[in-house]
């Protein structure tokens, strides 16, 4: 038998990283956070949802966020990245899962994530269909090493547990 027919959880990961460019804001988990630079990215470079949507996919075993919203695609060009996320959940939700729990992480000098942390989580919660002390959303530096470090640009990293709906 498959583990698809059997299995009753499913964990996956997943990790984005975009670069600083012109502009006042990023989006983070679908929040719009005030800062001195904004992303480069096709879409509007939520590097938080990005990381979740690779993690649901690949704990469905369907790819990742590239193949499903390709950057050479223009449909996606400056979308926003929740309309990415709800299309991976109605994924998991077709397969016979829902999401258990996530727990993000995201990697940066700046912006500070701390003021903003509860809204994020407020968002994704929604979005993921699941309630708020299900999604741990958190924030790390490099300690001023790599190009996270030199506030260059900022990454992010999930892992999601699914689990049979």
């Amino acid at each position: 038998m498959s583990s698809t027919s059997t299995g009753r959880i499913r964990i996956g990961q997943g990790f984005d990283v975009h670069a600083f460019g012109p502009g006042d804001q990023v989006v983070l988990g679908g929040v719009r956070v005030p800062h001195t630079q904004g992303i480069v990215a096709h879409s509007d470079g939520d590097v938080l949802i990005h990381a979740l949507c690779d993690a649901i996919l690949g704990a469905l075993a369907l790819g990742d966020i590239g193949k499903h919203f390709p950057p050479s695609d223009p449909q996606w060009k400056g979308a926003d990245s929740r309309r990415f996320l709800v299309h991976c959940v109605a994924l998991a939700a077709e397969r016979g899962w829902r999401i258990g729990n996530v727990d993000a992480t995201v990697i940066g000098e700046r912006p500070k994530v701390g003021p903003h942390a509860q809204a994020i989580r407020e968002t994704l919660a929604a979005d993921l269909g699941i309630e708020i002390d299900a999604v741990s959303v958190k924030a790390t530096t490099t300690e001023k090493l790599g190009f996270t470090g030199r506030d260059e640009g900022l990454a992010a990293m999930a892992v999601v547990l699914l689990e049979r709906a």
